[in-house]
């Protein structure tokens, strides 16, 4: 005699449960709690930075570097390493869209989010060569980095002759600087205890490695769960999260109406991911870039820094409206990423 399983069609007992609620409300817990573990790493992301960078400007004072060494080298790379270990983390996981799509859409984000934002709190008026100098290093990295990506990837001397360039514009730019007697920013100054200063910098490394290991799983996750493309994950979710810093660092000048630091920040970080961040992690790791960031994304990149060069050059002067304008730009560009 023919017998069905307890729960089959035509089976006698108890009637067959429908199991999709039971599915949906896994998918439910599971999607709650990659939001959360994606929450968890920006936050360690975020307190890892800033405590690293803490800790590390007091070593480095106590190891007698001069303040606008610190300032320029410390201070910039340990702002950039979230967007670091984040990129690395993706590159070694077989995610290069993750990857590149950090650096590209921090970048954009830094323009856009971080330079508007901080004109809506207060009109920035920054003007200066050291400033134009900057921004036209920045746009030959955006250069450089879009014929990589349209030759299809970043390789390991690609990304060696990338980091060393900004160690030889680095070098170059401190002695300038130096030469005018530029005043150096007070942070750059600070000396903590011995004690606080070690916790600082193993906390920091220790938030910032699980951090990145935290974003970058859950992202990866979501971004199938959801359907989205992991590119559109490392251009809008990964790439603001990393940028908190210098949002922070934005908010906080732009009440000081101290346009110049959130330009220089802004500037540096843009800098500091493709030379140092994007350029290390391909000295690790090959980078392949896809074709859909190398026709689009990396290009308004590009452009998006050209017009801020062109806006230093005129006047330097970004008010409430064209603040306005920027955020609105920056929700336009989410919209078509998603």
């Amino acid at each position: 005699m023919l017998r069905h399983p307890p729960n089959a069609p035509g089976a006698t007992g108890a009637p067959r449960r429908d199991v999709r609620p039971a599915s949906r409300a896994r998918r439910k817990a599971i999607l709650t709690s990659d939001l959360l573990l994606l929450a968890a790493g920006l936050v360690l992301l975020f307190a890892g930075g800033e405590g690293l960078v803490r800790g590390a400007v007091s070593f480095a004072n106590r190891l007698g570097m001069p303040p606008l060494l610190v300032g320029m080298t410390v201070i910039g790379f340990g702002t950039s390493l979230p967007e670091f270990l984040v990129c690395l983390q993706a590159a070694l996981r077989g995610s290069p869209d993750i990857a590149v799509g950090n650096i590209v859409g921090s970048n954009i984000a830094n323009i856009l989010l971080v330079v508007g934002v901080a004109a809506v709190l207060s009109p920035i008026v920054a003007r200066g060569t050291s400033l134009l100098r900057d921004t036209g290093v920045m746009v030959a990295a955006c250069v450089a980095l879009l014929l990589l990506g349209w030759s299809g990837g970043i390789g390991r001397v690609a990304g060696l002759v990338l980091f060393v360039s900004l160690v030889v514009y680095l070098a170059a730019a401190m002695l300038i600087d130096r030469a005018k007697e530029v005043e150096p920013d007070e942070e750059a100054a600070t000396r903590l205890s011995g004690w606080v200063e070690g916790l600082l910098l193993l906390g920091g490394f220790a938030a910032l490695f699980v951090g990145a290991e935290l974003l970058v799983g859950s992202a990866v996750r979501l971004a199938r769960d959801a359907g989205l493309s992991e590119a559109t994950i490392g251009l809008t979710v990964v790439a603001v999260g990393t940028s908190l810093p210098e949002i922070a660092a934005a908010i906080s000048a732009a009440m000081r109406r101290q346009g110049a630091v959130v330009l220089g920040n802004v500037i540096g970080s843009n800098l500091f991911n493709i030379l140092a961040t994007l350029g290390l992690t391909a000295a690790i790791h090959p980078v392949d870039v896809s074709a859909d960031i190398a026709r689009f994304d990396v290009p308004v990149m590009t452009g998006l820094a050209v017009l801020l060069g062109l806006a230093l050059a005129l006047g330097g002067r970004f008010g409430r409206v064209l603040g306005l304008v920027m955020l609105a730009g920056y929700a336009a560009y989410v919209a078509m990423l998603l």
